[in-house]
């Protein structure tokens, strides 16, 4: 099963986070025999959130068969029906494809779609759903099959037609999800008999203990906490889950109200917890943190006051000592100064006379290379060419028999240059002379391997001027000896030619260069004695300057160290000065600090099961009414404190509420009483949605005002474009109120409902009808509904936080005390609103800066006392919120002032509410007798501009409720039968007494219910006009305070009480004429009337 879960998990967008207890693995193994059955089809019987669809997508999965189920959106109409059940139907039937039709009972937007699906049960097909182009394909398509699958059929349309019903029968299998809550299944089975003739019947019943301890013990095994606790947690969620299944069946006999709670619920309970818990642990232990942070710095302040006192003290006397050798420095500094000037004046001298040496020989040097730098580069070239040369160059020119005259020419230049003597030998030219020949010496020449390398390492600085003259006057004026004219008759000759000729370039040269370089040397011998001179007394003078600076170095060092010294002093200064700040404006401060911190160790202790209460009441009880939510609240706060660490008195404002929000939500018009702050705080902490019972306006008047800042949308369902409207909110992060809806959801909300978001490239999405629209985390939607007792299915309520948001005494009356305030002192009541916005504001403002104080402290680091801009933030913090609690201090004196004056007409608050509650009572006797609280405070209002006015107080109350009483009973009178305006007055009759206190609660219940049967132990003193039952109720009487001894009485007075009997009194209206004796005169008729 683990495995198939995963699986799903993994192909699905929608994860299904489920606990395979053995409950759950039943089910999921009937759903899959079911649908390997041949025309297996399932009805799943069960309330809303009891795992049927999650146990059918497992089962389908399981089975290999694929999904199918309709989408509903706002326009879904029977023609969109037919068409989703004819694109099944062809899957199924012409492609061969196993699929499940999951179908749950919320979908019905039409019974027309009941009808359909008893017919796909009962024949595998729906009448006249296709039409003929669409039937003609269908039977085209089943030709094709039935000859892949070698069926001899006959090739008739309807033969093929029944071979689709056949295929469609084979791999279809529907699965019914049905609620059995209200008349509709009931209505449904006897109306459609194929539901459960062709569907096996599965019943999802509430899960056993075993799974409800699996479930919790699964979702909680990640919390951090001991096992032994965590054992109690999961014990204490089972007894929440049973207690609150056995309070709603309560509920409704008492009050005719349902509450549903169902497995859904018991996991909100659970997801609910961890959030919290994570939630409240994380910002204790910050906030602790802060504290004992703040703590530390404050203490860390005090203990260096003593020690920079003392720091402080032993820093002068060195400061002083310090300045002393200072000024011994600096004298000795001004004596070595003058004898290291007068050094750098001879050094001066000298360094002029060496530096005119060493510019003439500079300039010497310089004219030298300037002429050198004309023969350099040509010499370079030489050398160049001659590295370009190869021996296999040098052997082809020795090589040649009869040579060219440029080779012969540029060899004979080369023998003069290395200074080697022709061959004289006879003139070829037949002239009988002998002549000088060079080309034999020139061969035996190239013959050797040294050749090139004796070239280049010629002496070229002393070359004899007779081998010079000869090459000036026979070689290089010679223009045959050209390198480029060579370069045709052989390169390597190219190369010795420009040889020759850079060896006479350079010897110019050097010829007119060499005076001047012996100049030169001599002016550098000059030079070197002028700088060894210099250099001698330049050493002298780095001896003195070194010294001086040494002492400079020794005076920066002691200057140094006295600014160290006198920074340090001053530093220590500003930190006892600091010191003293953070003491003086924080100091005040360390006992409440102290306090809080210890305060929340404690809290931290008993998070666990403050928050698992709290996690209760958000997910189970914010359906109920006061009463009962406090009956359960009590009993569970009894059984907690056993096992598991809890505050001794729960409250949820004090787990979650945050006080400076709570001021915000009843500024917006959220009433004051305990309860409905309560409901705002299961509101804000709630993972799912409000759906808020509002018959009074308040939830819809408070959220319109909370919310008017972020742009809220107000919709209704009957708005035609209410999910364009939902859309644009839901992409831009703005709030939706949707009012006024009925016992009914539209399906098209379901996704929103539960947040059925997916993730697409890292952005959350949800799939709102047909359009996908990406789905903001700043997104609230808030859902109300004016009916006064609605009837929510499990199947709206698991998708939903029902809030009981009906007013209560405590909340009227702060409101209809505010409005009669206004109207008789306006003055006061604006004040007093001013007030109240003026008493959040500073309270915001002082949480504020508290937190910015303390979060100042947590995060400076090391020494705060070196901090500066800490110091001053906290000095300027701590000065405004002074500022602020003196006008604090005014505005709650004054509020207690106009409080005061403000609470004397309290008596026509209290009178009022009680006539409010007297005529919503009447709607227990006749439906249509609802008044609504807008038309309640018009009356009011009303009656107090029409009152009679008075400047006596007490009088003028006396007044206002008198003509309000009067003005309400004539205009309620109006819109009820005759046979309930007795009744009516006996209700606000009864209403108002017991506001004031006139009215017996045991002698009341008495006359309502007869008190409880026992057996009667005293025989009946007048049987012939006494009935047996009326004088045990008697007797019963005499058990009540104010009617001890009452049957004593009657049996004693039996005459007198015969003539009460028969006077007809209570029913005639006659006056009473007949008076029993004593005590029992009004409390006596009230029993008699109980007896008759």
């Amino acid at each position: 099963m683990e495995y198939y879960l995963d699986e799903y998990n993994q192909m699905s967008k929608t994860r299904m986070s489920l606990v395979m207890f053995q409950f759950a693995i039943e089910h999921i193994s009937r759903i899959s025999r079911v649908l390997k059955q041949d025309s297996g089809h399932a009805l799943l019987v069960g309330i809303g959130g009891s795992g049927r669809q999650s146990a059918t997508k497992l089962a389908t999965l399981m089975a290999g068969y694929d999904l199918f189920q309709i989408e509903i959106t706002k326009n879904y109409t029977a023609v969109e029906w037919r068409e989703d059940l004819k694109r099944m139907l062809r899957k199924a039937g012409t492609e061969g494809k196993p699929i499940v039709f999951l179908f749950s009972d919320n979908q019905i937007k039409n019974e027309s779609f009941v009808e359909d699906i008893n017919m796909i049960l009962n024949t595998g097909d729906v009448p006249n759903i296709y039409a003929s182009d669409e039937k003609a394909e269908i039977i085209e398509k089943m030709q094709a099959v039935a000859k892949q699958e070698g069926k001899k059929l006959e090739a008739t349309p309807l033969m093929m037609y029944n071979f689709f019903i056949e295929k469609v029968k084979q791999n279809l299998h529907v699965v019914l999800a049905m609620s059995p809550i209200g008349d509709a299944f009931r209505n449904r089975l006897r109306m459609f008999p194929s539901l459960i003739n062709c569907c096996t019947i599965n019943w999802f019943q509430a899960w056993p203990e075993d799974a409800l301890e699996m479930v919790a013990n699964k979702f909680l095994e990640d919390v951090d906490m001991t096992a032994e606790l965590r054992g109690h947690c999961v014990t204490m969620c089972k007894l929440f889950h049973e207690s609150v299944r056995q309070q709603s069946e309560k509920y409704l006999e008492i009050l005719n109200r349902h509450n549903y709670v169902t497995p859904t619920s018991y996991l909100e309970l659970i997801l609910t917890f961890k959030d919290l818990l994570k939630l409240k642990r994380d910002e204790i232990m910050s906030m602790k943190t802060r504290y004992v942070v703040g703590l530390e710095k404050l203490d860390f302040a005090a203990s260096q006051v003593s020690v920079m006192q003392v720091e402080l003290t032993d820093l002068q006397p060195e400061l002083v000592k310090t300045s002393k050798e200072t000024e011994k420095l600096m004298v000795q500094i001004e004596q070595d100064t003058v004898e290291v000037e007068a050094k750098k004046e001879v050094v001066a001298a000298d360094e002029a006379v060496a530096n005119k040496a060493a510019a003439a020989a500079k300039a010497i040097k310089d004219e030298c290379e300037g002429e050198l730098a004309e023969a350099i580069p040509a010499l370079e070239a030489a050398l160049s060419a001659l590295d370009t040369l190869k021996p296999s160059d040098i052997s082809t020119v020795k090589a040649m028999k009869n040579p060219p005259s440029g080779v012969k020419l540029v060899m004979e230049s080369i023998c003069v240059m290395k200074s080697i003597k022709a061959e004289r030998k006879p003139d070829p030219g037949g002239s009988g002379k002998m002549i000088e020949d060079f080309w034999g010496p020139s061969q035996k020449l190239l013959s050797d391997f040294q050749f090139l390398n004796s070239l280049k390492a010629y002496d070229k600085d002393n070359i004899l001027p007779a081998v010079m003259k000869i090459i000036r006057s026979k070689y290089t004026c010679n223009p045959d000896f050209d390198p480029n004219l060579i370069k045709n008759a052989s390169t390597a000759c190219e190369g010795l030619c420009r040889w020759v000729r850079a060896m006479d370039i350079y010897d110019r040269v050097a010829k007119v260069v060499g005076p001047k370089k012996e100049k030169l040397a001599a002016a550098e011998a000059e030079l070197s004695i002028q700088m060894e001179k210099l250099n001698e007394k330049r050493a002298q003078l780095k001896e003195v300057a070194d010294k001086l600076q040494a002492l400079n170095d020794n005076f920066d060092m002691m200057v140094q160290k006295k600014k160290d010294l006198e920074a340090n002093i001053e530093l220590c200064s500003q930190k006892l000065e600091r010191a003293e700040k953070l003491i003086g404006g924080l100091g005040g401060e360390k006992d409440r600090w102290s306090e809080a911190a210890m305060l929340l160790s404690e809290r931290y202790h008993n998070i666990t099961g403050d928050v698992l209460m709290s996690a209760a009441v958000v997910s189970y009880l914010g359906a109920f009414t006061v009463d009962f939510r406090q009956e359960c609240i009590s009993e569970w706060h009894a059984c907690c404190q056993e096992h598991i660490p809890c505050s001794d008195i729960f409250s949820l404002n004090a787990t979650l509420g945050e006080p400076v929000k709570i001021r915000a939500w009843q500024i917006a018009g959220l009433p004051v009483d305990s309860f409905s702050i309560d409901n705002g705080i299961i509101v804000s902490n709630a993972r799912r949605w409000p759906l808020m019972i509002d018959p009074q306006g308040q939830a819809n008047k408070w959220v319109k005002n909370m919310e008017k800042h972020r742009k809220l949308a107000v919709i209704k369902l009957s708005d035609p474009n209410y999910v364009r409207i939902l859309e644009n909110c839901i992409q831009f992060g703005q709030p939706v109120l949707l009012e006024g809806v009925g016992e009914d959801l539209d399906p098209i909300l379901e996704p929103v409902l539960l947040k059925q978001t997916f993730k697409q490239g890292g952005v959350d999405y949800l799939r709102l009808g047909e359009n996908v629209v990406e789905y903001s985390p700043e997104f609230r939607f808030y859902i109300t509904t004016s009916l006064r007792n609605p009837h929510y299915v499990p199947e709206v309520s698991v998708k939903v936080t029902l809030l009981n948001f009906m007013i209560t005494p405590l909340g009227l009356e702060d409101q209809l005390l505010g409005i009669v305030a206004a109207k008789e002192k306006p003055e006061l009541e604006e004040k007093k609103n001013e007030l109240i916005l003026e008493s959040a504001k500073n309270k915001k403002q002082l949480k504020e800066i508290e937190d910015k104080i303390l979060e100042v402290l947590s995060s400076s680091k090391g020494n705060i006392l070196e901090d500066e801009t800490a110091i001053e933030v906290l000095s300027s913090s701590k000065t405004l919120s002074e500022e602020i609690s003196a006008k604090q201090v005014v505005a709650t004196a004054t509020e207690k002032e106009i409080d005061a004056t403000r609470n004397g007409y309290k008596p026509v608050a209290v009178h009022s509410s009680i006539l409010f509650f007297c005529i919503s009572e009447l709607a227990n006797i006749e439906p249509m007798y609802q008044y609504s609280l807008t038309w309640f405070i018009d009356l009011y209002l009303k009656s107090i501009g029409n009152s009679q006015p008075s400047d006596d107080l007490q009088e003028r109350i006396l007044i206002l409720n008198d003509h309000f009483t009067n003005s309400m009973y004539r205009n309620v009178c109006r819109s009820l039968f005759e046979k309930d305006k007795l009744l009516f007055s006996f209700i606000l009759c009864v209403g108002l007494m017991k506001g004031k206190g006139k009215i017996d609660d045991d002698a009341w219940r008495f006359l309502l219910t007869g008190g409880v049967a026992l057996d009667n132990p005293h025989a009946n003193p007048a049987p012939d006009w006494l009935s047996d039952k009326a004088w045990s109720e008697i007797v019963r009487a005499s058990g009540l305070s104010n009617l001890a001894g009452l049957f004593k009485h009657v049996r004693e007075n039996t005459g007198l009480w015969k003539q009460v009997y028969d006077s007809g009194i209570a029913t005639s209206g006659t006056p009473w004429r007949v008076e029993p004796a004593g005590r029992f005169r009004s409390h006596g008729r009230s029993a008699l009337l109980a007896s008759r």
